[in-house]
């Protein structure tokens, strides 16, 4: 049966940064600064991968993909964040609160599980140099990105769904700048034993082993790196590497401090911190770190701007 208290919550109010009067421009500042730079970043992986031949291959795909998951992640938060910035109360309608964390849990969890498909594409083509356009054929590189983004709008689906059946019958302050699984949690006053265990079961699945999968398919490339007798393909090998491993420990140890905790030990700033990272930090590194970092995406940009050949 329907619990009639259900409807008691209507709308939510994110507590966002309220507490710290005195980072309000601060915080303006660079929130407005990494939304741009994630948006304009991740527009232009998403450009020159699309039109450069020399970048259709399935790393660049998946990263594609990843710049995609990018936009969507901080879209979802950034908008909002800013509205509660600039107005003296910030307020969310139950609805608008389910739909933005469907969003976030579903960018949120493809990132984590693309990053794993990226280190496997990574561990195929240096192991396996002889055989890896076989192996990572296009049609596998398709299932591959349509697997993790069906996977994962299921996931966000379960979560979402079950967040829909708890009651909140107040208080309806949510300590964050976005509606997240944690604080939500806090604040229903029917049991949460099964979102519990689903958020439990989901952190296993893409925090930890996928983790460890990731760390897996590194060592056996560290290890056949290390086996290499040329000095310059060693360093090729590390370079290509080198950005998908900066990125993976950037976004995991954000996740990690936001979702490996258990609801009864949820703390607001160090989540406030967290979700920082993820949402609004993470999503304007990654196009640096790919474009800085990679030859073949710092010489498609020089194409694609002619002007900034002598800047890149």
């Amino acid at each position: 049966m329907a619990n009639p208290n259900k409807t008691l919550v209507t709308e939510f109010v994110l507590e966002g940064f309220s507490e710290h009067p005195e980072l309000r421009l601060f915080l303006i500042g660079s929130f407005l600064s990494l939304y741009a730079l994630a948006l304009t970043g991740n527009a232009v992986i998403i450009t020159l991968v699309s039109f450069t031949t020399a970048l259709h291959s399935p790393m660049y795909f998946f990263l594609c993909n990843l710049a995609t998951m990018d936009i969507v992640c901080t879209s979802s938060v950034m908008p909002k964040a800013l509205v509660g910035l600039v107005s003296a109360e910030n307020t969310i309608s139950f609805q608008g609160c389910m739909a933005q964390l469907f969003f976030l849990v579903w960018s949120a969890s493809s990132e984590l599980l693309l990053l794993t498909v990226m280190a496997y594409d990574r561990y195929l083509a240096i192991c396996f140099p002889l055989h890896y356009s076989s192996r990572m054929s296009p049609s596998l590189c398709g299932a591959l990105a349509i697997g993790v983004w069906g996977i994962c709008a299921l996931n966000a689906s379960v979560h979402t769904g079950l967040m829909t059946r708890l009651t909140f019958c107040g208080p309806h302050i949510i300590t964050h700048f976005f509606c997240e699984i944690p604080p939500l949690l806090v604040l229903s006053c029917s049991p949460t034993y099964v979102n519990s265990i689903m958020t439990l079961l989901a952190d296993a699945f893409y925090g930890c082993l996928n983790f460890l999968l990731t760390l897996l398919s590194y060592g056996y490339i560290v290890a056949s790196i290390l086996h290499m007798h040329s000095a310059a393909g060693r360093r090729k090998a590390f370079s290509t590497c080198s950005s998908h491993l900066l990125v993976v420990l950037v976004f995991y140890s954000s996740v990690f401090c936001a979702y490996i905790s258990p609801a009864f030990s949820y703390s607001p700033e160090r989540n406030k911190v967290s979700g920082m990272l993820y949402s609004a930090l993470s999503p304007a590194l990654n196009p640096l770190i790919y474009t800085l970092r990679n030859q073949e995406v710092k010489h498609a940009l020089r194409r694609l701007l002619p002007f900034s050949r002598h800047q890149v």
